[in-house]
């Protein structure tokens, strides 16, 4: 695992599910060595694991899939978890201060698949209050004095710091995309729905979606074979046509990630890929509204009885959005789901008229921001999650702050399989750009 700064890559999935009982533990043990190291600067882990635990898991693993032929493809693999994902026995905290036990209840069904697919419960990563803004103390790794992005803060950093190759998250508007693109590593929010969110704290029901980050894009297959029966490996593309949404959705980027993003879009031409300007989402300020609006009001209904009990536990933005949530008016919520369906269908007829594989556009509107105030602006991400598509954010480079950027690439709905393929392309063409 080389190291540079607070930056450690870990190695591919398949090499946990193909290791031998001893060099298992030995990758297992330099993970809880990096954490040992550098959590206590970097306040990436909600919570660890009990060391004992975790070896309890890898024996059980071993006697259960004795023959290596026949391991499940998360065989080994240690996991982090964002601290709203329930996981049997261990307190949930959702990054506030309210009695864990309020949040009781089964494990998240996300958890269970995993574990089916052999993976190994490490940690519960550091998360912004109830999956908002409110920042945890979680530091960018590389650049501690930089946000890592939110709300799935440490589960981003922990990737990227090596604490562990894979973490789940969720997304409400881009808490996966987004810190993926600040953390430099490669974040996937599957469709909607494509990944059961029960179990989990609900910021939205109508919006949230669990993802997850991992180094590489050969790494997402193992992942989604855990949740998706019908996943398919399709053979990497030879040739993709890739839409840029033109319009009032990318004049939101600023100047300097416009030009980076001009060189990109060079880079994917130069190697072979189609790209079309295509112009759309010019009601992005609308759909930003309804959006918001939606979310707010099922995050009030959410936390109604707690912040009834608990209200001076909160943090203040977050009372702040649940005082917005209550405010909405029922017929506005209606609007704000059928918006959803709406946007995808628009969407998706965009992709068949103009023959487009993928869109693609920045994950971030910049680098991570200075300071750990804030979380960073979730603008570029907006649209995708409300329509419930499918994106993966690649590394791609760095920005004028020597910071990384990312590829944000989305695709048609129910085509996270397709989408992974061709992201395997632009990870190969991306390659030069791309800070490990």
């Amino acid at each position: 695992m080389a190291k540079t700064g607070y930056i450690n890559a870990s190695p591919a999935l398949d090499a946990y599910r193909t290791a031998s009982r001893e060099s298992l533990h030995r990758l297992v043990q330099r993970h809880l060595e990096l954490v040992r190291s550098l959590d206590p600067e970097l306040h990436i882990l909600a919570r660890p694991v009990e060391e004992r635990d975790i070896d309890r898991q890898l024996d059980a693993l071993f006697e259960r899939f004795p023959d290596p032929a026949r391991r499940p493809p998360l065989f080994g693999v240690p996991v982090g978890f964002k601290d709203i994902i329930r996981i049997a026995g261990l307190p949930m905290g959702c990054g506030s201060l309210l009695p864990p036990v309020l949040f009781e209840g089964e494990e998240a069904a996300c958890v269970r698949m995993m574990r089916d697919a052999g993976a190994v419960v490490f940690a519960q990563t550091a998360t912004t209050e109830f999956a908002y803004f409110a920042p945890p103390a979680t530091k960018n790794p590389h650049n501690p004095a930089h946000t890592p992005g939110g709300s799935s803060s440490g589960s981003a950093a922990g990737v990227a710091a090596g604490f562990f190759p894979l973490a789940l998250g969720t997304q409400t508007v881009g808490s996966v995309i987004r810190p993926a693109s600040f953390c430099g590593v490669t974040g996937m929010k599957p469709s909607f729905g494509k990944i059961p969110t029960a179990g989990m704290m609900y910021y939205s029901r109508s919006v949230d979606q669990v993802g997850f980050f991992c180094r590489r894009v050969a790494d997402i297959g193992p992942v989604m074979e855990a949740f998706d029966p019908l996943w398919t490996a399709f053979d990497t593309p030879q040739r993709l046509r890739a839409g840029v949404p033109a319009g009032k959705y990318l004049d939101q980027v600023p100047a300097a990630t416009m030009e980076w993003f001009r060189k990109v879009v060079a880079v994917l031409a130069a190697g072979g890929v189609e790209v079309v300007q295509v112009q759309c989402l010019d009601d992005i300020g609308e759909i930003a509204e309804r959006h918001g609006d939606l979310a707010a009001a099922e995050f009030a209904v959410e936390h109604a009885r707690w912040f009834r009990d608990y209200g001076h536990l909160y943090r203040p933005v977050t009372a702040e959005l649940i005082a917005r949530g209550q405010a909405v008016p029922a017929a506005r919520i209606d609007e704000g789901r059928a918006s959803c369906a709406k946007l995808r269908a628009e969407l998706t007829a965009l992709m068949q008229r103009h023959g487009l594989d993928v869109w693609v556009c920045p994950s971030a509107p910049g680098e991570a921001p200075a300071g750990r105030a804030g979380t960073g602006n979730p603008a570029m991400n907006l649209p995708w999650t409300h329509a419930g598509l499918p994106v993966i954010s690649l590394p791609a480079g760095t920005g004028p702050g020597g910071l990384p950027m990312g590829l944000q690439c989305a695709g048609r709905f129910d085509g996270d399989d397709r989408l992974a393929a061709d992201a395997e392309l632009l990870e190969h063409l991306l390659c030069g750009l791309a800070r490990d």
